[in-house]
């Protein structure tokens, strides 16, 4: 019986080979796009999951606020740790930390006389014995307890063992010397195993906090309340049973007895704790040195995608099986006359409906390899496909098979099995298509298939409109044919200068500029300033930049009042931005220049300059100090010289500088970015986005008309002697294509009227996540609406023409 069912199925399938196509396409397309978005999702929301006490363990953040502008960051500051120790409890563990810029390692193994050199290594961190507790790191070789307690002291992951001393044994790595930088000799005393699990906690390479107290490392603000700088890390595991709610008050109680606040101060700074679990996910608090993060609410959409990916296959298998169904009636008409149950007829059905599932199952894994290639942009490293590794694949794909077989095939089959054979075999079932409930089911699920297609496309347009408004706006500053980079931070200040007198003899620079950062760059170094207005003190956090006497020039910052500090100036002359200004209460910028702050001693304000876009524009613009001074800057700014018209200024240019780089550091390598590079950076996250949404949107369009063009030719198939007679009679094909296409055009039309409003409550949705953002402009919808009528348009005419020009003769001998 089992083997007469499939070969019905087969022989089905055979007979209607354009239907099983289209069904099968479909469907594999909605599942290989559905499969990747989950496991994609699946991927994110497994990070930092294999820690067993990972519900107690919470970072430290600190927020700012004023006036109703706040700021967030996940770092602390440095004296927190040691106050925490000291004066509070309910703490199992501290773990401080601090990461670590871009690190030349030099290892004397095998031969002391031509050392291995790793440069730009990147997975650094200075961390106490408390950090490997944290994460419970399984040790292989030394003592938990001493192997990180004196400066200097270097505890390696396994896999940075093998890399670094290869072919010795763990043992034998233990006690061999390890440099960084050209400045700091390290001893290996401790290797641990690798985290295998998606973490963020990326580091396995682990140098003692104790190494910091070192004269030529210990940080600015080592012993200052008010400075923050986004290395520094604080985690904390609570003891069981402790309410995290309890312990930050306590470390906000400690903010206030060291912070010196102000009864009158308007400004605040509070502390808070980050639970594990949303680490991977809260862009407001980042994660170390801005790695990926992910978005719960964009995660959350991708299953949304998912899920409309598959329930428009979906629809197309329910569209077509009930279509075809007056074509099968005769058929079910002679099966039940001749003692075929209902039941038997409805398993018939979801058994086709199984075996099509099956197929589109099958052909999706040989697509879903190609599909990764096309969104490999947006796939992290350490994500993989791999059936062998991966059995949760299997079991996903099964269920997915056993749902969407009875989601897709229950209505078709309670449809077909349900036909009076009498009527059938007296050619009266759906006699009267166009009015019954299958056409109108058929012709809302149409309608649902082409509202979602709109949204996709209105979506897309509107998120590279918001792209091309960040990357296009006045950000307040220049930033045309700028590059810069970084020399060593402990490297010594003498090879700086002779660099810049190097650089300073090249025709093809325009001008050169020692500075902490550019204007615009996702470092930051934030301190507490304060200013007496008269009797009471306002004290705030500020983002602090220094900057020689070509800052002001090169990035043509437009000044409010005042002067940039000269070269020859002290360095107690500083610059701030408008924002600041304002929060100091002077509301007029010219009243604020030669004001009084107290900053590094007595400090004077030189001038004002309009405000400037430091960070993306998801963030407000936020106080910023400009402070004159090149004694502790290590990044060289460098403007170009317009490029000629071969193009070949730019390029001899960045290689001289090169040239003169590898003079001045021959052990380095020269690594350079524009910085309108940098800032298009800033919006990875979108340009990920858009380019999803461009993909999925093509998906959503193609499986749309898949079906459209399903129905069409079902259409046409059953109007064709209609269309034969019409032609005898004298309609011209112009006519004919009309009267085939405008049914569908209508239902089309009313997908865009439903569509626009979901459209744009989910646009004003996500543009409130910008503090500057484009506008929800009407020429988006009309566009959108646009794009899908005439992608329709095309479809209906092309194969409307196709039945419209058929011989009449051919059209009447169709039955």
């Amino acid at each position: 019986m089992l083997k007469n069912y499939f070969r019905v199925a087969f022989r089905n399938f055979w007979r209607n080979k354009v239907f099983s196509l289209i069904n099968i396409a479909g469907l594999s397309i909605g599942i290989s796009a559905s499969l990747i978005i989950v496991l994609l999702v699946y991927y994110d929301f497994t990070f930092d999951k294999f820690e067993k006490d990972g519900n107690r363990i919470y970072r430290v953040t600190t927020t700012w606020s004023f006036q109703g502008n706040i700021g967030h960051s996940g770092c602390t500051n440095l004296p927190m740790h040691n106050a925490i120790a000291k004066e509070l409890t309910g703490f199992e563990l501290l773990a401080p930390f601090e990461t670590a810029d871009e690190v030349k390692i030099t290892i004397p193994y095998p031969d002391a006389g031509r050392p291995q050199i790793l440069k730009k290594q990147k997975d650094l961190v200075f961390a106490d014995a408390g950090y490997l507790d944290l994460l419970h790191y399984d040790w292989l070789v030394g003592s938990p307890k001493t192997a990180l307690q004196q400066p200097y002291q270097v505890v390696l992951t396994a896999g940075n063992a093998h890399f670094y001393y290869p072919g010795l044994a763990y043992a034998d790595i233990i006690g061999k010397p390890i440099f960084f930088n050209d400045t700091i000799q390290g001893t290996i005393t401790g290797i641990v195993k690798d985290i295998t699990q998606n973490t963020d906690f990326y580091f396995k390479t682990f140098i003692s906090y104790a190494t910091l107290e070192t004269s030529r490392l210990k940080p600015r603000g080592w012993n200052q309340w008010g400075a923050y700088n986004s290395a520094d890390q604080l985690f904390v595991r609570l003891a069981p049973g402790v309410a995290p709610a309890r312990v930050a008050e306590g470390i906000n109680r400690l903010l206030k007895e060291h912070g010196r606040h102000d009864a009158n101060d308007k400004s605040t700074t509070t502390a808070g704790l980050q639970p594990l679990s949303d680490l991977h996910f809260d862009t407001d608090y980042g994660v170390f040195d801005e790695s990926r993060q992910a978005h719960k609410p964009t995660l959350y959409g991708l299953l949304a995608v998912a899920a409309f990916l598959l329930l428009l296959a979906c629809i197309n298998f329910i569209n077509l099986m009930t279509a075809q169904a007056s074509q099968r009636a005769k058929e079910i008409g002679i099966r039940k006359t001749m003692g075929s149950h209902r039941r038997q007829l409805a398993f018939q059905f979801l058994n086709e409906t199984f075996l099509l599932t099956l197929m589109a199952t099958i052909l999706s894994l040989a697509i879903t390899p190609l599909l990764l290639q096309l969104f490999r942009d947006f796939i992290p490293e350490t994500f993989h496909f791999n059936l062998l590794h991966q059995p949760a694949i299997f079991l996903f794909l099964l269920a997915l098979v056993i749902v969407v077989s009875l989601l897709a095939g229950i209505y078709p089959s309670l449809v077909l099995s349900s036909y009076n054979p009498i009527a059938v075999l007296k050619n009266q079932a759906y006699a009267n298509t166009g009015k019954t409930r299958s056409a109108w089911l058929r012709k809302t699920l149409t309608v649902s298939q082409f509202v979602i297609a709109q949204v996709f496309i209105i979506a897309t347009l509107l998120v590279g409109r918001q792209i091309s408004y960040e990357l296009h706006k006045d950000l307040g500053f220049n930033k045309t044919a700028i590059l810069y980079f970084h020399t060593n931070w402990h490297d010594s200040a003498q090879n700086k200068y002779v660099l810049l007198n190097k650089l300073r003899s090249l025709p093809g620079i325009a001008m050169i500029s020692l500075a902490s950062d550019p204007p615009s760059t996702n470092s930051m170094w934030i301190t507490r300033i304060s200013y007496m207005d008269g009797k009471k003190e306002i004290q705030d956090e500020v983002q602090v930049k220094l900057g020689d006497s070509n800052y002001f020039p090169m990035f043509q910052f437009h000044l409010l009042a005042g002067a940039p500090p000269r070269q020859s100036d002290t360095t107690n002359a500083v610059v701030i931005n408008d924002t600041y200004a304002k929060r100091l209460g002077f509301l007029d910028p010219q009243k604020a220049v030669g004001k009084q702050l107290k900053w590094q001693g007595n400090t004077f304000i030189a001038g004002v300059v309009a405000d400037f876009h430091a960070r993306s524009l998801h963030d407000p613009i936020k106080p910023i100090l400009i402070a004159n001074g090149i004694k502790d800057v290590h990044c060289f700014n460098i403007a170009l010289q317009p490029e000629n018209v071969a193009g070949t200024t730019w390029p001899n240019t960045i290689a001289a500088i090169g040239k003169a780089w590898q003079e001045v550091y021959p052990n380095d390598d020269f690594d350079y970015h524009f910085i309108d590079d940098t800032i298009a950076k800033f919006y990875d996250a979108e340009k990920n986005t858009a380019r999803l949404l461009l993909w999925s949107t093509g998906l959503t369009i193609f499986i749309s008309c898949l079906g459209l063009l399903g129905l069409v030719i079902y259409i046409t198939n059953v109007r064709t002697k209609e269309i034969g007679i019409r032609k005898v009679i004298g309609a011209s094909v112009t006519q004919i294509v009309v009267l085939l296409s405008r049914d569908f055009m209508k239902l089309i039309g009313l997908a865009i009227l439903i569509a626009l409003p979901i459209a744009w409550w989910g646009g004003h949705k996500w543009l409130e996540e910008y503090a500057y953002r484009t506008d929800l402009s009407w020429w988006i919808f009309a566009i959108g609406g646009g794009i899908l009528l005439s992608i329709a348009l095309i479809i209906l005419c092309l194969r409307a023409f196709r039945a419209a020009v058929v011989n009449p003769v051919e059209s009447l001998r169709s039955e």
